[in-house]
């Protein structure tokens, strides 16, 4: 498969191009600075997200989104959304998938009481969760071909790849130990797996792996 990860030299992207690398794909990763790449294995694609076009990504078979908006932009998480829906609802065979966010995931059977609404929700986190659920709601309403991953509520990113991991969809869900864990290299073996089973088009999922 040929894979572009978009924002691929940050935390979640550079673990996410890694696995994906490890599993056989060509990897590409869709860049602002081009030397912040090292691996000579990847691809780059010189581009700012709000500068893509359905041109720059045509030939790709599987888009990831792993952008995340600086500390004061958080409304960047709805806006390039906004332009990737633009991009993606003209190229429904490709496959858009997203990092997003565990706040939007819901606390009750109902789903009607997202994490970020409740009141121990970080205050200071807040801004990016309310805005990455507002643009969820955007993709979900879209023609867009997507996917898009919650992680756990503790998104450890020095955790161990234990290459095995539990899946769920809205809500959160628990480890063995009762936390709500994973760590980025698991997530990113769950993201990358997802490419070829194929279990969630249109659709969210989540997965928690234990704390090693």
């Amino acid at each position: 498969m040929k894979i572009g990860i978009i924002g691929a030299t940050g935390k979640s992207g550079s673990l996410l191009a890694a696995e994906a690398l490890r599993q056989g794909h060509d990897v590409t990763g869709i860049v602002r600075f081009l030397a912040r790449i090292k691996n000579s294995r990847i691809h780059a694609l010189d581009s700012d997200l709000f500068e893509l076009t359905r041109h720059t990504v045509k030939d790709f078979d599987v888009v990831i989104n792993a952008f995340r908006a600086p500390a004061g932009k958080e409304e960047q998480h709805l806006t390039s959304m906004e332009h990737l829906i633009a991009v993606f609802e003209d190229l429904p065979d490709i496959r858009f998938m997203m990092v997003g966010g565990a706040g939007s995931l819901y606390v009750d059977p109902e789903k009607k009481v997202p994490l970020y609404t409740t009141p121990d929700f970080p205050k200071d986190a807040l801004p990016t969760a309310s805005n990455m659920a507002k643009a969820f709601e955007l993709l979900k309403k879209s023609q867009v071909n997507w996917t898009y991953m919650s992680p756990a509520i503790e998104f450890d990113f020095n955790g161990t790849r234990t290459g095995r991991y539990t899946l769920g969809k809205d809500n959160v869900i628990t480890n063995a130990a009762g936390k709500s864990y994973i760590s980025y290299a698991d997530y990113a073996l769950a993201m990358i797996d997802e490419i070829k089973n194929r279990a969630f088009i249109r659709q969210r999922f989540t997965a928690v792996s234990e704390k090693k």
